[in-house]
Parts: C-alpha cells; structure tokens; sequence
C-alpha cells in the first residue's frame, strides 16, 4: 500500500497511527463490521474499504465456543494464504483471538463472501521478520503500533486446509 498510497489511504494511515484512533477504534470498527457483514450476508466488510480483511471464526482458547472477529489482513498470493497482525491497534495486551489461534489452529474464516477452513500458524524467527517487513510495506502505521508497546506483535500465516 505504501509508496503510490492514495491521498484517502496516507489521511487514514495517519489517523490509524494515533492514540485516539486506540482507544476509540477497538469498540467501534468490530462491532460494525459485524453487524454490515451480517445485514449483507457475508458480502461487504466496511473497514476493507481501505485494508483487506477476513472474518475469522475461531474457537475460544478457555470455553471451545465459535469467537467471531473481523480483523485487517494482508492477503498473499491473491488469497491462497493471509496475514493476520496481533496489533490490538497498539493497546499493551495481544487480542484475544492471537490466544485463541495459539490454542485451538483450526479456524474459519470469511473471505470476499466465502467461507475457508484455514490452519493459523504463528510466525517466528527469520520467517516473522520477513512477514513484519511486508506488512510495513503495506501499512506503515504498523511501526507506529509497535513502538507504543513492550510485547511483540503477534504475526500469523493463514493457510486454507
């Protein structure tokens, strides 16, 4: 997304960066994507109007029950495989669904209207610093959310099964 970045693209960047931005979004982007994505029948996820993203249903790490989260992603190979970045949008705890891949790998997720057994894998060592770089390649303001915190960023490869 970065170097011929839109003028809407680079103001949400910026915007995403902020602490405001923190606080505000974790309560208000889930839910109405959540709510868009099931009055359309799984055809439109309003935040990948500026990011990709996926629903991902996966199962809880402490009751087993179905966890349904909206998330950004960053598709790879035109959607044979996704990126998933534990970002939290920069807040101090890693979300609650990175815990949930950890324990229970086996997920689903919604992808452009479809539905998509997938394996989560997280990534580490060599292979995550690669990943990290192409993610920053292609939301900047991912630095900016790292930098805010002491924990490391939580990067998973989604590959279907």
């Amino acid at each position: 997304m970065a170097p011929g970045a839109t003028l809407p693209v680079k103001l949400m960047q910026k915007v995403s960066s902020t602490l405001l931005f923190a606080k505000i979004a974790p309560h208000f982007i889930p839910a109405m994507d959540k709510a868009v994505h099931r009055l359309t029948g799984g055809k439109v996820l309003l935040s990948a109007r500026m990011l990709p993203g996926v629903i991902l249903t996966a199962r809880g790490a402490r009751s087993g029950e179905p966890r349904t989260t909206p998330l950004a992603c960053m598709p790879e190979d035109g959607g044979a495989s996704w990126l998933l970045i534990g970002s939290n949008f920069g807040r101090p705890g890693h979300p609650a669904w990175t815990g949930n891949l950890l324990k229970n790998p086996d997920a689903d997720v919604n992808w452009q209207g479809r539905d998509i057994a997938v394996r989560a894998r997280l990534l580490e060592g060599a292979e995550r610093a690669e990943a990290w770089k192409a993610v920053l390649r292609f939301w900047p303001p991912y630095a900016t959310y790292q930098a805010r915190i002491e924990r490391e960023i939580r990067l998973f490869r989604l590959e279907r099964r």
